[in-house]
């Protein structure tokens, strides 16, 4: 809670001003902040960019309410626009899982391990790697998303292209179509759209600030922000409402009384306020969970040199409680997105009515999908910690600077009592994930709230958008503190 205050304290004093003032008073500082702005900008822009052959009049009617939906999901994890059908429709996923891959592999696949093990050499060359397969991935994906679109509405697709004879030289394969002119031109647009979108992240990892691929999601979802704040609390044209004069808005008239209009779905009072509730409280649980740390007393050993005795102190090692970060919850939904694919496909290439049970069961507020999604989470927690913590090099540091732990040997004991101490914590951190990543599907069927607006202010998108915030600012504040400046959560 410290944290949290300090952050609230810089942030609106007139000293937490002048410590905004002085980010750009660094010139370094100044030039990666804006070098990240407009390579955020240009991605808001290619956002909004059509595909072509493509009937947008057509695609604002069809998939009207799609975000509330799986489109939904996918476009806040990707920082996509599946629903609009733009050249950034797949996003950034193909990337991320593309990255999955290849850290799965890097723990059974022995060559990958020593490559992982290499250094700087060994991560530019499984970088390459996952170019390629991030391409791989991208035409197929595409072309199965162009199939649906283009596809007639007989065929399960939507029928949704402008068609001329001259291009119409097609046949299928599988159910989707090959050697035609719309899908052939939309896939290598999408996947030229996500290389761009992959460039762009690895440009603000070296020359902006703070992480390119995370920015680029929380850039999606903060912009999707104002469109779930205003289905909740702005009137259609022909609804009854309240219009405030000065702002030109319409707000609904069940959100000033208690229990609504009378209307199924609408938003009352009480519902509004549990919402900022909860919004508020998923904020400071974030902001705890991913500051919380488990310190471990460690001293150092004494060295009498003369008539002095050097060394002898007391200091923490800190371990961090949430040590995954929100790359579980990134990865997991990932994964989850493949079977709900697979079954759609497989139920209407071959009608099978089971594939579609099983695509209905894997629905967001679907128990499977609720279970499969905690499971996941928790099996990346404990993987992603694995990578990045390692008990053994741990003590063997503790070991080389003349430190230990009191009440344990150095070396293996150590060791073990680490990975103990890890394994415990990041169960609590998984758990903490899990809560959050679910809290859209109860709140979204317990308050009867679209999915768009539950997952916005009480779930996985507010997690990663403070998640990331967090981790910029840390970043900022380094670059700060490292010229002497006082650093934007300090008191």
């Amino acid at each position: 809670m410290a944290s949290v205050s300090a952050l609230f304290k810089s942030t609106f004093s007139s000293f937490g001003q002048s410590r905004l003032v002085s980010i750009f008073k660094i010139k370094e500082l100044r030039q990666k902040i804006w070098i990240t702005l407009l390579f955020l900008f240009i991605y808001r822009i290619g956002f909004h960019i059509p595909l072509p052959f493509i009937n947008q009049e057509q695609i604002k009617y069809t998939m009207r309410g799609a975000d509330e939906g799986l489109l939904g999901m996918i476009t806040m994890f990707s920082g996509g626009a599946l629903s609009q059908c733009t050249i950034f429709a797949l996003g950034i996923m193909p990337y991320i899982s593309a990255s999955i891959i290849f850290q799965l592999l890097a723990s059974v696949y022995p060559p990958l391990e020593k490559l992982q093990k290499e250094g700087e050499i060994g991560r530019k060359k499984i970088n390459e790697y996952t170019r390629y397969l991030t391409v791989g991935i991208c035409l197929v994906q595409a072309w199965f998303y162009v199939t649906y679109i283009v596809g007639s509405q007989e065929e399960g697709g939507m029928h949704l292209a402008y068609h001329h004879p001259e291009h119409d030289y097609s046949y299928k394969v599988l159910g989707l179509y090959v050697l035609n002119m719309y899908v052939f031109t939309s896939i290598v647009t999408m996947t030229v759209g996500t290389i761009l979108l992959m460039w762009i992240g690895e440009q603000i990892d070296e020359y902006g600030i703070g992480n390119g691929i995370s920015l680029i999601i929380m850039a999606g979802i903060v912009a999707r922000i104002p469109d779930a704040t205003a289905s909740l609390i702005v009137a259609g044209t022909n609804e009854p409402g309240i219009t405030i004069p000065i702002l030109g808005w319409k707000l609904r008239q069940s959100i000033f009384m208690l229990g609504g209009s009378g209307v199924g779905g609408e938003v009352g009072l009480e519902k509004l306020l549990v919402l900022v509730v909860m919004f508020v409280a998923v904020v400071v649980a974030v902001i705890a969970i991913t500051k919380g740390q488990r310190r471990i007393p460690t001293q150092s050993a004494k060295h009498v040199r003369g008539r002095r005795v050097y060394g002898g102190t007391r200091q923490f090692l800190p371990l961090r409680v949430n040590q995954a970060g929100v790359m579980p919850v990134i990865f997991a939904s990932s994964l989850l997105l493949i079977p709900m694919f697979l079954f759609r496909y497989m139920d209407r290439a071959f009608d099978a009515r089971w594939a579609a049970n099983l695509a209905n069961a894997f629905e967001r507020q679907g128990y499977l999908y609720n279970v499969c999604y905690i499971i996941l989470i928790y099996f990346f927690c404990y993987f992603w910690t694995a990578i990045t913590f390692n008990p053994k090099d741990m003590a063997n540091n503790l070991k080389d600077y003349g430190s230990f732990i009191p009440g344990y040997r150095p070396g293996k004991r150590t060791a073990d009592y680490l990975e103990k101490v890890i394994l415990r914590i990041t169960y609590v951190g998984a758990a903490f994930l899990a809560v959050v990543a679910i809290i859209p599907s109860l709140i979204s069927a317990g308050l009867e709230i679209t999915p768009m607006v539950a997952s916005f202010y009480g779930g996985t998108g507010l997690l990663i958008v403070i998640s990331v915030a967090l981790d910029l600012v840390q970043k900022i504040n380094s670059h700060l503190v490292m010229r002497n400046y006082p650093g934007l959560t300090e008191d």
